[in-house]
């Protein structure tokens, strides 16, 4: 494996769905104004760091956040940084969903309609090939996707990300230690 010099994961401000709990995946849901500052306050946290690669998510709020951490000229959309497709769980919020499913998580039991969790790791493992065949990179993106993303670049299975929590507009670093990959901080 060759060295590593730093992969940033930036989950995207929030949204009014993620203040109240709704899934999000496809849905186009864009940055509160609370987001947007969230957003803006990235900028000095990642200023002075030099990214081969810059990728985002298609959907409007990781875009925006991208923009608003001041890369946004230099950022490549692409569809494998998605949010977990929720599918028929769409727009719900966990309760609502365990009211029919009482032990449901997308990690243990997926959506109907959705993606399952094998699918989402796919996704993730090509992006961190490339992420990490660029030497250092900022991937722009959704809180289970990202999980999903954590969990796989140290070895776990993709519903291995349960264990990774993940606030808005934070920043998780990967990395590697003596030839094995590591987290070097998460959910900062």
């Amino acid at each position: 494996m060759a060295d590593v010099a730093e992969i940033v994961l930036v989950r995207h401000g929030e949204t009014e769905w993620s203040s109240s709990g709704r899934h999000t995946s496809y849905s186009d849901i864009p940055l509160t104004e609370r987001g947007q500052e969230q957003a803006a306050a990235l900028a000095p946290r990642l200023l002075g760091r030099q990214f081969s690669l810059v990728l985002t998510s298609p959907r409007q709020r990781a875009i925006d956040t991208c923009a608003f951490a001041g890369f946004g000229d230099r950022a490549e959309v692409t569809e494998d940084l998605a949010e977990w497709n929720y599918g028929e769980y769409e727009g719900r919020t966990i309760d609502e969903i365990r009211s029919a499913v009482p032990d449901w998580t997308i990690f243990t039991h997926g959506a109907p309609g959705g993606e399952s969790a094998q699918r989402v790791g796919a996704r993730a493992d090509r992006v961190l090939a490339r992420a990490a065949a660029a030497g250092s990179a900022a991937l722009f993106s959704h809180g289970h996707f990202l999980r999903v993303l954590g969990a796989r670049w140290i070895g776990l299975a993709p519903d291995d990300g349960c264990l990774l929590g993940l606030d808005v507009a934070t920043l998780c670093v990967l990395g590697d230690e003596h030839g094995r990959r590591v987290l070097r901080s998460w959910n900062r």
